[in-house]
């Protein structure tokens, strides 16, 4: 008992010297620096808007938006159930989703404070410095009793604020839905300290702290999964457990895995994601004979080696940064491509080195597998994830390439102490310039999309965000050039991503609708008549092409007096929508004009059929009834207008 309390005591102090005021001082500090600096980075955010995947899980997730009532459903279904608002969609997407945690977070914001992305903002910011905090502390408590010298809590600092200020995060911290990559992150380090604490203290309590942690992490994202290899390998490093000491350790979060895997295949099932044959949401997929196929081995595996290649260049130099990574931003690679070489023989060296120094229990080893470990999970080797890459992905993993920077600068400060802390400085500052500029692109959809579509440039999905965009910035402006400018470059995003994605459905749409708002009509009938080609029946495809067919044939009418070219478009349309009231009326004007009257009152009789209470068309009817010599019919129809409005004839 007598050795046990004096393990404890040192605990409290640097090596087995009682503690000293000016480092005590020296650890607020860096704490208090470490909060301020989370704070002011991402200050210039509180102001945006909700932006890109805020809508699925927040601004347009039914239950989300329903507050309290709404959070049993979001524990019942997949976490995209509430955006798609139909069973079984969710699964277009590739992957189960199970994450309730954070949308339960945003109903409760959403009844507190309603749609207010202010809150939003400001509560990711609060967990963002809480979470770097935690990290300090997390860090300070493996490093305790590993090395006893003064400078490991500089190394820490270092590492923290290369994390705080790493351009890197700024999709999980600026983008309110990426809280979830920080509650799994803060959950994940907080279970390893109490895991640690529980080895340092032999407290069982910190057991059931560790495990219920993992438990809250896991509901936020599943890459928590990870860290049942990080916790025993900490131990084995930074304690020099033994192998079956570390991992009991990793036993509380195991059983908080178990819990969490019951819950979610109670809810979801099993289902971790098929193979989609939809180039969104597999892009592992290569077009072929006016079809989609899968890639070969040959192909996928180059392509998930360069994009882990990529994520090691994005950590060393963060620019330039895109929140979208989707086909074809990531080109199909081959394995003699010099870039998938290069990360292989990087990736093949990190971990000979990590396995060769393993036993002998070195930092660096440990930081090495953090990465390798919580890499994996988005690595799209395991398992499926829908994307090639994300920025959010390295949020988790950072921490160890952190480490590994910090370890590296505090190796070689020994010897070229200036140079490195120098170095290190200009770096610090350059990445703080990084991230609150790209903050500023997160401000809103329009300013997101518009921005990454030049850095994005082969990506499908970004080019048809931007045109979507553009498209309905523009349908909202009056006539001019502005607005052409705007329409002419919606279609011509759409068109880029057309030739990556050829049958991009939502891309055609968008296309159709900026020629229709360019009244451009014929080449928006086309658009839409090409949707319904690839997509038979589809229903909105159908009514934009209704629209499109009554407007063109408005158009041919009115502005080019071609009243067979009229009719013949109106009466496309009118096979779609039979009961469209303006597509009737104008029928009915172009057969009046044409002199066809008695085909004219057909129509007219059918709008007054569908709009029994509009004045206006028995007005119609009555000069159409004249017009065909019907006297009795036209004052019949007279005098229903006046009944419904004493005014009609006189406007």
């Amino acid at each position: 008992m007598a050795k046990q309390k004096s393990i404890q005591t040192t605990l409290e102090v640097v090596g087995d010297t009682a503690p000293d005021v000016s480092k005590w001082e020296s650890r607020k500090l860096q704490l208090i620096i470490l909060a301020a600096l989370s704070i002011v980075l991402y200050a210039n955010t509180i102001t945006h808007d909700y932006t890109q995947d805020d809508a699925i899980v927040i601004n347009d997730n039914e239950f989300t938006t329903q507050g309290f009532a709404g959070i049993p459903a979001l524990l019942k279904y997949d976490t995209f159930r509430g955006f798609f608002k139909v069973d079984g969609k969710e699964k277009l997407v590739s992957g189960g989703r199970y994450r309730p945690l954070t949308p339960v977070m945003f109903a409760i914001e959403y009844q507190l404070f309603g749609y207010n992305p202010v809150i939003g903002h400001l509560l990711n910011i609060l967990w963002f410095t809480l979470l770097v905090l935690v990290l300090y502390l997390t860090l300070e408590r493996l490093f305790l009793k590993y090395d006893t010298s003064s400078k490991w809590r500089y190394m820490i600092f270092a590492a923290c604020i290369l994390f705080a200020v790493h351009p890197i995060h700024t999709e999980a911290v600026a983008n309110i839905k990426g809280r979830d990559e920080i509650i799994c992150l803060l959950g994940s380090l907080a279970s390893l300290y109490c895991a640690i604490r529980w080895y340092d203290e032999r407290k069982n309590k910190f057991m059931i702290f560790s495990g219920m942690l993992f438990f809250i992490a896991l509901m936020s994202k599943e890459n928590t999964i990870t860290f049942l290899v990080v916790i025993p390998l900490a131990l084995y490093i930074f304690r020099k457990a033994s192998i079956t000491v570390s991992l009991k350790s990793v036993l509380p979060a195991v059983v908080g895995t178990i819990v969490f895997l019951a819950i979610r295949s109670s809810v979801i099932g099993w289902y971790m994601g098929g193979t989609p044959m939809e180039l969104m949401n597999n892009p592992f997929l290569k077009w072929t004979n006016n079809g989609y196929v899968a890639l070969s081995k040959m192909e996928s595996l180059p392509t998930m080696l360069y994009c882990l290649g990529k994520y090691l260049g994005l950590l060393v130099f963060p620019h330039p940064l895109t929140h979208d990574y989707y086909p074809r931003h990531i080109e199909i690679m081959s394995w003699s491509d010099i870039s998938v070489i290069a990360s292989i023989f990087i990736y093949f060296l990190l971990i000979l080195y990590a396995l060769f120094n393993l036993k002998k229990r070195s930092v660096l080893s440990f930081c090495i597998l953090y990465f390798l470990a919580t890499i994996s999970i988005v690595s799209n080797i395991v398992f499926p994830i829908g994307t090639n890459m994300s920025e959010r992905f390295l949020f988790m993993p950072s921490v160890g390439f952190s480490l590994i920077v910090a370890y590296l600068c505090w190796k070689g400060n020994e010897k070229y102490p200036a140079v490195i802390k120098g170095i290190f400085a200009l770096v610090m500052i350059g990445m703080i310039g990084k991230t609150m500029t790209r903050n500023m692109v997160w401000k809103d959809n329009y300013t997101l999309f518009t921005t990454d579509v030049h850095t994005s440039t082969r990506s499908a999905k970004i080019l048809n965000a931007a045109g979507g965009t553009k498209s309905n910035k523009a349908s909202r402006m009056e006539d001019g050039p502005r607005k052409t400018k705007l329409l002419q470059e919606a279609i011509q995003h759409t068109t880029q991503a057309l030739e990556v994605h050829p049958n991009y459905k939502n891309a055609m749409m968008i296309q159709g609708n900026s020629f229709f708002y360019k009244k451009e009509f014929e080449n928006a009938v086309r658009s839409y008549e090409r949707i319904l080609s690839l997509y038979p029946g589809d229903a909105d495809g159908e009514s934009n092409l209704a629209v499109a067919l009554r407007d063109t044939g408005k158009y041919f009418g009115e502005q080019k007096q071609d009243l067979l070219k009229a009719e013949k478009y109106l009466r496309r349309s009118l096979a779609i929508r039979p009961k469209d009231v303006e597509t009737n009326r104008l029928l009915g004007v172009t057969n009046g004009i044409k002199g066809n009257h008695k085909e004219a009152i057909k129509y007219f009789k059918k709008v007054a059929d569908l709009q029994p209470n509009n004045a206006l068309s028995y007005v119609n009817l009555y000069n159409a009834y004249g017009a065909y010599g019907d006297d009795e019919n036209a004052r019949l129809n007279y005098e229903k207008a006046l009944k419904l409005n004493p005014e009609a004839f006189t406007k």
